[in-house]
């Protein structure tokens, strides 16, 4: 019995041994199987490698280090950068997507903004003599039409005359009035002839019609018909009369709005007929006069035959450039300047107020362009369809590349792009896969985000690149 315990002991141990023994075989065995393809493939590279470009070995590396860059953030891509928002503040970025649009090839002329001829400034002149006894309105101030601007004491002897001619008239049939409703009455009665009823009525309607002659006549002098009504309502005459603003027919601006260039009078000042009172301007639709040499009349008829839209460009106080489109040529002018050579064109430009306040019980507004402002008119030449146009501060040139930059989240990735055209204001990007339509870019402060790009990667930058003098 104990030498069978003896016997069993060994077997137990060579029987675990042999079961360990096999576990790290089928271990090894499947480690084995699993790299076997990783190992194949690693051996296939090598081997490829021999006889493989060394530039593709290149590229495949700079493949894996900008994906492993764009995993971790884009800084270690030379062409990425990324700004804070306080730095994006400081430049005063503005970002917004491609789109494809009509451009038009322009022609820039520089303009001056003038009155309409005979339209804008009205002058306001006393109808009769008189002495100013009231000025109603001060220099700058805004007025309506018929708002009394003056009171005039008239004393010139026709206009008095006229006055009693007027009313002496009125009451005279008045009278015949009165007799003709009698004689209608005694009449019936057979207690007077009809003739002497029909000699009162001729008599009546002799002195009507000199009444109406002698109202004309007042309202000529410079009554109005108000005041005229007024002299045969109260059958008193009329001491002094109000000048009153002048009506505009103005398509512009429904409520005119009239501005008091000029008071040429003082209160006690005598004013003889037809002397200036004062000077108003009506600035609701102005003119840009441009000057253009002789060779360019061809093209500026050609628009006006199109029926081509221009622009006026204006200069702001910030810095940038407003643009007001839709605007229409209305005429060349008729004589080339002799001493300039220069030929005169005329672009309508309707106003806009953009201030209209009350002080001190008057009325002062402010027009946002005005008479003596200078600007450039924008001619368009030719007609380019479905293009990439961007800002021209959208664009940055180093040398002989041109960038724009992509916005990609918080990231601005410089981007190298074929400029087709270009102007002082816009430019006209190439459709050669650079950049499509809906891409994210920077519309401005190129120049800047390209300084700070070569900042970053420690390159110098001439502070003029991308500036034209």
């Amino acid at each position: 019995m104990a030498q069978a315990n003896t016997i069993s002991r060994p077997v137990s141990l060579r029987a675990m041994l042999l079961v360990g023994l096999a576990l790290v075989v089928a271990v090894g065995v499947a480690l084995a199987v699993w790299r076997l393809p990783h190992i194949g493939a690693r051996l296939a590279g090598l081997l490829r490698a021999d006889h493989a470009d060394p530039s593709a070995e290149v590229a495949s590396s700079v493949d894996h280090d900008q994906e492993h860059g764009r995993e971790h953030g884009g800084h270690d891509d030379p062409n990425a950068l990324e700004l804070s928002e306080q730095a994006r503040r400081n430049i005063g970025l503005k970002t917004g997507p491609v789109k494809l649009q009509t451009y038009e090839r322009s022609l820039y002329i520089p303009g001056i903004v003038v009155e309409r001829p005979g339209q804008s400034a009205l002058e306001v002149t006393a109808l009769q003599t008189g002495v100013v006894t009231r000025v109603y309105v001060t220099e700058g101030e805004a007025v309506a039409p018929r708002q009394p601007l003056f009171d005039l004491r008239m004393t010139h002897e026709d206009v008095v005359q006229a006055q009693a001619d007027f009313l002496k008239t009125a009451e005279e049939l008045d009278v015949l009035r009165q007799e003709v409703q009698r004689l209608e009455a005694v009449t019936r009665d057979g207690a007077v002839a009809g003739k002497t009823l029909l000699e009162r009525k001729y008599e009546q309607q002799k002195q009507e019609a000199a009444l109406r002659a002698q109202r004309e006549a007042l309202v000529l002098h410079g009554l109005s018909k108000e005041q005229v009504a007024g002299i045969l309502e109260t059958r008193r005459l009329l001491p002094s009369i109000s000048v009153l603003a002048p009506e505009v027919a103005s398509d512009a601006a429904p409520a005119t709005v009239l501005q008091v260039q000029k008071v040429n009078v003082a209160r006690g000042q005598h004013a003889s007929t037809g002397d200036s009172l004062a000077v108003l301007a009506d600035h609701a639709e102005l003119l840009i006069e441009g000057r253009t040499f002789e060779e360019d009349a061809a093209q500026i008829s050609q628009i006006m035959a199109r029926g081509w839209r221009v622009a006026a460009v204006v200069e702001s106080e910030g810095g940038g450039d407003a643009t007001i489109d839709g605007l229409q040529i209305l005429y060349l002018g008729a004589r080339v300047d002799h001493e300039s050579r220069a030929l005169h064109f005329y672009v309508n430009l309707p106003n806009e107020l953009i201030r209209d306040s009350q002080t001190g019980g008057r009325r002062y507004v402010v027009w946002r362009f005005k008479p003596g402002q200078r600007m450039q008119i924008r001619l368009p030449i030719e007609k380019w369809q479905d293009r990439i146009v961007l800002p021209i501060d959208a664009i940055a040139q180093d040398g002989a590349e041109t960038y724009v930059f992509r916005a990609n989240g918080q990231r601005l990735v410089r981007q190298a792009v074929h400029v087709e055209y270009r102007d002082q204001y816009s430019a006209v990007i190439a459709s050669d896969g650079s950049l499509y339509p809906g891409d994210e870019v920077a519309l401005n402060a190129a120049h800047q985000l390209l300084v700070a790009l070569k900042n970053k990667s420690g390159g110098g930058i001439d502070p003029h690149a991308g500036h034209s003098h």
